[in-house]
């Protein structure tokens, strides 16, 4: 699921949600929200995060080949 994958992976690389919202030009409570699931980031964050987490958008978004 992708609100897991983010938390996850935000957090092997180090990151707390302050320093991933400001890599993303984001406020946290942002983070936060993709985080709980509560919301879905837009496409053009979803490929900032691919590319921050050097993973595919099908390894973001959690699909399997």
């Amino acid at each position: 699921m992708l609100s897991e994958n983010i938390k996850k992976i935000r957090k092997s690389k180090g990151l707390t949600q302050k320093d991933l919202a400001l890599q993303l030009n984001v406020v946290r409570q942002t983070v936060s929200k993709w985080e709980l699931g509560s919301t879905t980031p837009e496409l053009d964050k979803l490929i900032q995060l691919s590319d921050l987490f050097e993973l595919s958008l099908d390894e973001l978004v959690g699909r399997e080949n």
